[in-house]
């Protein structure tokens, strides 16, 4: 099976630049993701992170 396919792959021009874009797009994401925790605002994160536990927004119906 993996013989096929990667036969098949091998015949398709240019499809060495894929794999370096999909790595670039994950380092990238990542990187971003990384950045925003260590720069939020203390207090987003502390009232983010009691919003499961905040009994105050919850109304009966």
């Amino acid at each position: 099976m993996f013989k096929f396919v990667k036969g098949h792959l091998e015949t398709i021009e240019n499809i060495e630049i894929y794999p370096i874009i999909s790595l670039l797009i994950f380092f990238l994401f990542f990187s971003a993701l990384f950045y925003w925790v260590f720069t939020a605002k203390k207090d987003y994160i502390k009232e983010v992170s009691n919003l499961p536990l905040d009994n105050q927004n919850d109304q009966e119906l």
